[in-house]
């Protein structure tokens, strides 16, 4: 390599001191050539791992475990506002009444 960087060199100031258009053309081909032999520096790789990791039966199970504390959370809620809304329509439909008759009593 240092050989070919010496060639360039050489070349280049062989070229300085001549107007020869062949000359110039030798100096920058020879430099051309020079820089086309240097060693390129491998690409840098990473050092982690790209592949997705996979779950195992344990996680499968707990996953599955906590879909069903939801749903069963979800039940129960949604029977409470059943339970909820059924009391709120019994206690309008007696204030209704006790207003009824608190207009007929007048």
């Amino acid at each position: 390599m240092s050989e070919a960087l010496d060639k360039a060199e050489a070349a280049v100031r062989e070229a300085e001191g001549s107007t020869d258009v062949a000359r110039i053309v030798a100096a920058v081909l020879a430099t051309q050539q020079a820089m086309q032999q240097r060693p390129q520096a491998p690409a840098q790789q990473c050092q982690h791992d790209h592949r997705k990791p996979r779950r195992n039966a344990g996680e499968w199970i707990a996953i599955a475990a906590a879909v069903c504390v939801g749903g069963i959370g979800i039940t129960f809620a949604s029977i409470a506002l059943a339970i909820l809304g059924g009391v709120t329509g019994i206690v309008v439909l007696v204030l209704r009444g006790v207003w009824n008759d608190m207009q007929k009593g007048r």
